[in-house]
């Protein structure tokens, strides 16, 4: 009786794809807020992305779209932010701008029911207020003045506030008015003694409480003998 063989065809296995190292897996989003549509790439038809030039002052609309928003994408901006934007770029100067006219206009180009404004409506926003600022220019150069006073800037971050000293915080922290237990925890310099100021330590060397000489004795005992002439 003769053998056959049985040979399996080897099929390919539909949606088949070697698993991505752990090294490619996308990072986290907050890390990645302007990526794609706010990073200046598009997704072609074909799955390639094509770059797309970002101009100076839409890369200042979505650094301060973003700022204090770890959701934020850049794509459109809150008023807070806009109001920021107006302040840290010089547009409003207290006397023909206000940031009460900042509001108004962020109110006037956003949508009814929506809380943020697009790039359109930014710049839209941007030309009311050109028009407010340079009086004795044209709404063209007036608007291209205020582009550059925003163009390459980005959100200033506030240092940390000083704290401002007081006769009655002084007064509590001074260690030399302390009285009490509470004068016991500080030595002449007002350096804390740790556990020594704040734990009763009792004295077991033998020496009456203040004895000026304690430790002579052990010193004068501890010397070797001369020897005799």
């Amino acid at each position: 009786m003769e053998e056959f063989k049985v040979q399996t065809a080897k099929h390919p296995v539909p949606n088949s794809s070697p698993m991505r190292p752990h090294s490619e897996h996308p990072k986290d989003h907050a890390a990645k807020r302007l990526s794609s549509a706010s990073n200046g790439t598009s997704d072609g038809g074909a799955g390639a992305k094509t770059p797309v030039e970002i101009t100076a002052l839409e890369e200042s609309f979505r650094r301060f779209a973003i700022h204090g928003d770890t959701r934020a994408t850049g794509r459109d901006m809150n008023g807070k932010n806009w109001s920021k934007l107006c302040k840290d770029c010089g547009v409003i100067d207290g006397k023909s701008i206000t940031l009460t006219d900042v509001d108004i206009v962020f109110s006037k180009v956003k949508n009814k029911t929506a809380r943020t404004i697009t790039y359109s409506q930014f710049k839209e926003a941007l030309a009311e207020l050109a028009g407010k600022r340079f009086k004795d220019k044209s709404s063209e150069d007036a608007a291209q003045e205020v582009y550059r006073m925003i163009e390459g800037k980005s959100p200033v971050i506030s240092g940390v506030t000083k704290a401002v000293a007081s006769p009655t915080v002084s007064r509590l922290t001074d260690t030399t008015k302390f009285t009490g237990s509470h004068k016991e925890r500080f030595d002449e310099t007002g350096r804390g003694k740790g556990k020594a100021g704040r734990v009763e330590m009792v004295d077991k060397s033998g020496y009456v409480s203040g004895y000026k000489h304690a430790g002579s004795y052990e010193k004068k005992v501890s010397k070797s003998p001369q020897k005799p002439m």
